[in-house]
């Protein structure tokens, strides 16, 4: 046996080695490729990551839902504002993520974070300055709409979304570590910015805020809080290593996935009854119905997985999925409630 031997290779060498060294040694060679491949794999996806593109659904849904309650109560919708105020959005968004992104650096949360911002550039200072030159630029924005529009709750309610968002994770608050995100999300994302972006496709005469837009705003607020939610599932130990107590830090993955199943149940019950009342068009619970394919995809998923940070990392882009096209088909159905109610007026005029 120790007379038998087999041939390595070793990046260009080869090497006779006995059998049972080299049984070992190709172990060895196996493991060190696979984890090669791993930071390959890593890499080629780090900049995706870092961008964190499907999230700025969260800036598109507040805003076209409030521009369709805007055109279902109103008939008004102005396509210039809503594009600067998309772009406005995004800039915001991009500040949100950048400034955590550094926060979270500092308190160490991002030490292994190989997607971080601040770990991919190497420079704290650099993204900081970056995210508030990008805050500026977009506050700009939304104060030219709110000029236009001539309706000053507009703003107020914008400027109060954004201060959620910074006493969410800027120092000295960072309320997050304190785990209360989730309701600073809600609100910050549903009745205070879709309530405003409604606000903003105001003309000549004065938008009433009505409980069509309030019911609206609420259901937008909901799937937008469950992105953060689920995203704290493959953090939690990460989050308690340095004291931010999560939700799911608090409470345990495995009572965070009823907490899904809960959420979900909620949003839709909520809906039904928003519908049945007349606060919402009857089209809204007919769009957003198609939606419960990828809502029972995410509570199975979250049933499934919420143990396995390896698999449950996905949780929160299955939730953006579904916050994104619950947006879409509530948007759809205001707008369809609006045509219809058209339709429904004309028959009565005309003879």
């Amino acid at each position: 046996m120790s007379n038998q031997a087999k041939f390595l290779k070793y990046g260009g060498w080869t090497v006779k080695k006995p059998l049972h060294q080299a049984s070992s040694d190709e172990n060895v060679v196996v493991k060190e490729e696979e984890e090669e491949e791993e930071e390959d794999i890593s890499r080629s996806t780090l900049i995706w990551r870092a961008i964190k593109l499907p999230i700025y659904s969260v800036a598109l849904v507040p805003l076209t839902v409030g521009s369709a309650a805007a055109y279902l109560q109103a008939g008004l919708f102005s396509a210039r504002r809503y594009f600067v105020l998309l772009s406005s959005s995004v800039l915001i968004i991009t500040w949100l993520n950048l400034s955590n992104d550094v926060y979270d650096f500092e308190t160490g949360a991002d030490k292994n974070k190989k997607e971080s911002v601040v770990n991919i550039v190497g420079s704290r200072t650099g993204t900081l300055v970056a995210a508030y030159t990008l805050l500026a630029l977009g506050f700009m924005g939304l104060t030219w709409a709110c000029i236009e529009a001539g309706d000053i709750r507009s703003i107020y309610l914008l400027a109060c979304s954004i201060t959620l968002g910074y006493i969410y994770q800027c120092p000295p608050f960072r309320l997050s570590y304190q785990g209360l995100g989730e309701p600073l999300c809600f609100a910050a994302f549903g009745p205070f910015a879709t309530t405003a972006f409604y606000l903003m496709h105001n003309s000549q005469s004065v938008l009433p805020i009505t409980g069509t837009v309030l019911s609206a705003s609420l259901l937008v607020g909901f799937t937008t809080t469950l992105i953060l939610f689920c995203s704290h599932f493959h953090q939690v130990d990460g989050d308690r290593a340095v004291g931010k107590m999560s939700p799911l830090v608090r409470i345990g993955t495995k009572a965070g996935s009823q907490v899904v199943k809960v959420a979900i149940v909620t949003l839709y019950s909520l809906l039904f009854s928003f519908g049945l009342s007349k606060l919402l068009p009857l089209t809204c619970i007919v769009f957003c119905a198609l939606t419960l394919p990828i809502a029972k995809l995410v509570v199975s998923y979250v049933e499934e997985n919420y143990s396995d940070n390896s698999k449950i990392f996905m949780a929160k882009y299955y939730c953006v999925r579904l916050h994104a096209m619950f947006g879409v088909a509530l948007s759809v159905g205001l707008l369809a409630g609006s045509s219809i109610a058209k339709s429904y007026m004309q028959r009565l005029v005309l003879p």
